[in-house]
């Protein structure tokens, strides 16, 4: 393995007489932490010592010892430790073994062990640690004596970008002075070094994903009347950093109070916002121009700018295997859907499974590519599961959402009665939102705008959760949104004139979030093999006919009659994180005589037969009679079975199969006509349980009837296919398809 670049590694000079060494001679000593997809604050501890970088062994390593690390590289402690190389095998040395620290020391170097280089142990016993992402305050990060201070990483307290006073009131803040928190002061940079890929750098950590030009004499004419304290040293980025952190240092700056550079001023940053980010959206166009189809997108993530990365090709859309996935690609990804760097490159289905094709595996992006199928990728993706699926976590502009909107008397954070901020008589009240159709679609906005992931229940009364008595009166009425907003001011709803003929108080809207959520896929091409037709007597079909499963027609037919039923078998996946579970309570299932089953929903799917204008010409309902787990993946346990009046649900790896040759499991197509249609299937349709993804809930297949045969084919999941599959197919091979 190559050494990694010092552009990944956290460093930190210290001078520390070592335990076993003469007293007559001082060691110096750095650490860092280097090693494969982690965080600036994480990773590989490595040591510096005799000009060499080593490792250290995880023998008899320790959270004392952790701590010891993580404070003598600035931070205010350790979170976890790791042992056998979780971080990958470093190289070169094994500097430290069988270090036993108090946690009181001020450097590694003060705990008893081997001795340098003495140690029996491989570099797969590498050790890491976790740092709190905290930094000392005021800690000195860089020794100016030190002879090579430009392979240092940065290493302050915070940075900001602090907007001028015409600027503050815009959200996002997309401008201004960059400064850090240095020794516990905020400082300026000179910009006498800074370059584009610096800017780059900074307006990434932000959420924005390019930067742009900036009125330079009026922040020369501004920076005038100010009084400056310049930080000590320039900083030199390569442009593919996700965080200032961890660029290098540049040159030291010669600190001559107001005649600090003299030459410059202090750096400022000008970036452009992603589109749905925009200060002002401009819509003059909109109807000219339709938005290009994009080649990747981002599903299943519990809040902005997160989930799984799904990349089209050839009409088709597909996930990214994660073999050797990281930030730079990640980052690509981030800055390609209008965000910033990124904050995490997740492997290992973190953000659920997707369904279909694995279309990239082994993807190496050099992190200034426009779009992720610019990136080298190996196009064979066998060995690869969806169980490997890669996802990110980006940086998302501060658009103060969570600001304007909270929670009130729930029993914990994620939880309570919903109440909004806004302009009234010209001052700003708190209020309740009106819960008439108030549902799942605008309790998961309000979910997403407070940053606590998906909506699991909406509650149109909340009597029994006292808010602010102060927030009593509804402000916000008749809100529907489509479940994409970003937030709740963002959705329909009637404005300054609110119309609630229920009142606020014990009626207003409610919503209980979680982390994760389930995701209920349906298999297409299990529907596809198993349809067919069959004549079937009414007499045989009294317990169906109970329970809806018949057209209309079917009442007044006599029982010597046949209906024509479209039979076919139904896989219903749990690709989610959370297993699904009936809304209702076991105590408020509903017993029905005739199938001698409880049903657990009212509704759980709709079959349609449609014609191809999207008229229903035939259609089917289907309770939930039965929500247990037929098969799961290997190493899952079954958790959900209805015999013995069981608990009902679809487990986190499983599915449940509804055969072709159960009552209800079909449409009545008795009086429909020969021709083409499409036949459709809506799982959950009533959204009454929360998942990540309901864009995936729906299958529809072509179908020709000829009055005595059917054929039914090209079925696809909602979502699985590009809107545009005619004219668009996306990347054909390793290249991006030329338009």
């Amino acid at each position: 393995m190559a050494m990694l670049p010092y552009t990944l590694l956290a460093v930190v000079v210290v001078l520390a007489v070592s335990s076993v060494q003469s007293d007559a001679e001082p060691v110096r000593i750095q650490l860092r932490l280097a090693g494969e997809k982690r965080k600036h604050y994480e990773g590989r501890v490595e040591v510096y010592y005799n000009n060499e970088w080593g490792t250290i062994c995880d023998d008899d390593f320790d959270m004392s010892a952790a701590h010891v690390v993580c404070r003598e590289l600035g931070y205010l402690g350790a979170v976890s430790w790791s042992p056998s190389a979780k971080y990958g095998k470093g190289e070169g040395r094994i500097w430290l073994d069988n270090v036993h620290c108090t946690g009181r020391e001020t450097s590694l170097a003060d705990c008893p062990s081997n001795g340098f280089g003495v140690s029996d142990c491989r570099h797969s016993e590498d050790v890491g640690v976790v740092c709190t992402q905290k930094r000392i305050p005021g800690f000195q990060f860089i020794s100016t004596s030190s002879n090579d201070v430009e392979t240092l990483d940065v290493r302050v307290e915070d940075v900001r970008i602090r907007a001028t006073y015409s600027q503050r009131k815009r959200v996002p803040i997309t401008e201004g002075f960059v400064e850090l928190k240095d020794a516990g002061k905020w400082r300026q940079i000179c910009d006498e070094d800074w370059n584009m890929m610096n800017s780059r750098v900074v307006c990434g950590m932000y959420g924005f994903p390019g930067v742009k030009g900036f009125n330079t004499r009026a922040y020369k004419l501004l920076s005038q009347r100010r009084k400056k304290n310049y930080w000590g040293f320039s900083v030199n980025c390569t442009g593919n950093e996700a965080h200032l952190s961890s660029c290098r240092m540049g040159k030291v700056l010669k600190l001559v109070g107001n005649s600090t550079c003299v030459r410059g001023m202090p750096v400022v940053v000008s970036c452009i916002p992603g589109r749905a980010f925009a200060p002002t959206q401009s819509s003059g166009f909109r109807k000219a121009y339709r938005p290009e189809q994009p080649l990747v997108r981002l599903r299943g993530g519990a809040n902005i700018g997160e989930g799984r990365v799904e990349v089209l090709k050839n009409g088709v859309w597909g996930t990214v295997c994660d073999d050797n996935w990281d930030l730079k690609a990640a980052t690509v990804v981030c800055r390609e859907l209008g965000f910033g760097t990124a904050k995490e490159a997740l492997t290992g289905g973190r953000m659920g499974q997707g369904m279909g094709p694995v279309h990239m595996n082994e993807v190496e992006c050099s992190g200034f590519e426009k779009s992720l199928t610019g990136c080298f990728f190996n196009k064979d993706s066998l060995g690869c599961s969806h169980e490997e699926d890669a996802a990110v976590r980006c940086h998302v502009p501060a658009m103060g959402f969570h600001n304007r909107l909270r929670l009130g008397g729930g029993r914990n954070p994620s939880e309570g009665r919903v109440e909004v901020l806004a302009e009234r008589n010209g001052s700003l009240v708190w209020g309740t939102v009106c819960s008439e159709s108030w549902g799942i679609m605008e309790a998961m906005v309000v979910c997403r705008q407070l940053g606590l992931g998906f909506a699991n229940n909406a509650f149109q009364e909340t009597w029994y959760w006292p808010g602010d008595v102060s927030a009593d009166s509804v402000i916000m009425s008749g809100v529907r949104c489509s479940g994409t907003e970003m937030s709740l001011a963002q959705c329909l709803h009637h404005g300054k004139h609110i119309s609630c003929p229920k009142g606020g108080g014990r009626f207003a809207a409610g919503v209980s979030c979680t982390q994760t959520a389930s995701d209920l896929v349906l298999n297409a091409e299990v529907v596809e093999q198993t349809t067919y037709l069959e004549d079937r007597p009414m007499y045989a079909l009294q317990c169906a006919h109970e329970e809806n499963c018949l057209s209309s027609t079917a009442n007044p037919a006599d029982q010597g009659s046949y209906r024509r039923l479209l039979r076919f078998s139904s896989q219903i996946h749990n690709n989610g994180l959370s297993d699904f579970r009936p809304r209702a309570g076991q105590h408020s299932w509903i017993w029905h005589e005739c199938h001698r089953h409880y049903h657990s929903m009212e509704v759980f799917t709709h079959y349609d037969l449609l014609s191809l204008n999207g008229t229903k010409v035939a259609e089917g309902h289907k309770a939930s009679f039965c929500l247990e787990d037929t098969q799961c993946d290997e190493g899952i346990e079954k958790r959900y079975a209805c015999a013995n009046f069981g608990q009902q649900g679809i487990t986190v790896g499983c599915w449940d199969t509804y055969r072709h040759d159960i009552d209800c499991q079909w449409i009545d197509i008795t009086d429909v006509k020969p021709g083409d249609y499409i036949f459709q299937v809506v799982i959950n349709p009533n959204y009454e349980v929360a998942e990540s993804d309901y864009t995936n809930n729906i299958m529809k297949c072509k179908s020709r009837y000829d009055g005595h045969r059917i054929w039914t084919y090209n079925c696809h999941i909602g979502g699985s296919r590009s809107s545009e599959l005619d004219d668009f197919p996306g990347i054909l091979t390793n290249q991006l398809q030329r338009r």
